[in-house]
This record gives C-alpha cells, structure tokens and sequence, in this order.
C-alpha cells in the first residue's frame, strides 16, 4: 500500500519505515526541537511527530505505546489505541503518560510511539426492539470469570 506523507518545518531526521520485515508498526520520533521533555509520574504531555498522512478510505492508523518503554519505564500512550481517522490532514501527536514510577526524560528525535495502517469498517445500524441471546448475555466485567 502506497501511503502519502507530508512533513511539517519543525521535522527533522528520516521518514519513518519498518524495522524489520515483519514489523507490523513503523515508528514515530519526538519532534522537539532540540529540547528534553521531562514527564514526571503520572504527568502526560501532546508530542508532535511533525508528520502527516493520507491515508486511504478504509483505513486508519493507530498508535500504540513502544513495548520497550512501556515495560522499563512504565511509559504509555493516554488513549491506546490512538485513532488517526482516513480524512485527517493535521500534524500526528501522541499523548505520552508516564504510568512509572520515576521521571521519564524523552529527548528530541527519541522514538516515541508506534504507528499501524489498520482496515477499518463502518457499521450500518439497524435499531431494533431485542437482540439475539448468548450463553454470556448481559453480564459485564468480570462475568465471565479469572480464567
């Protein structure tokens, strides 16, 4: 899939790419303009990617948190999946939150997050009086037991 990227004045370094050839998220880099970011424990901050894509009908990107930041820091994104929607033109920004324990420094260029190109489908609703019963039915949280 061909995808149309734009870059803003403030990016620098390189277009993001795959890491390996089964890599299904391209990583994004912090575009801070030379400067740190400090993000105390449970403080979050709006990192700009300086990127922005076309992205073709039926599709989204979804951004995810990095595993290694998220397991050694406790480093994640506010709103994972983020959702960057088909007909969004803007520059990406990821919401980074610090769910660690200690102050996480992210420096300019660092790789901040991990993009996806997901299908996505939109629903055509149907309103109805009564739907069709399960086994589960309407049991919620935790109904279905630990294991």
């Amino acid at each position: 899939m061909k995808m149309k990227i734009k870059t803003w004045p403030h990016f620098k370094g390189e277009l993001p790419s795959y890491q390996s050839a089964g890599a299904s998220g391209f990583d994004v880099r912090a575009q801070l303009e030379g400067k740190a970011l400090t993000l105390k424990k449970g403080e979050r901050a709006l990192v700009p990617t300086g990127l922005s894509f076309e992205i073709p009908l039926g599709y989204e990107i979804q951004a995810r948190p990095r595993s290694g930041w998220a397991a050694k820091h406790g480093l994640s994104l506010m709103n994972t999946p983020g959702t960057i929607d088909a007909d969004y033109r803007g520059e990406v920004k990821v919401i980074l939150v610090n769910l660690g324990q200690e102050d996480v420094v992210i420096q300019d260029q660092d790789r901040c997050a991990q993009l996806v190109v997901c299908p996505i489908y939109q629903a055509q609703f149907e309103l109805v009086s009564d739907l069709s019963d399960t086994e589960r039915g309407a049991g919620g949280f935790g109904s279905t037991g630990k294991a």
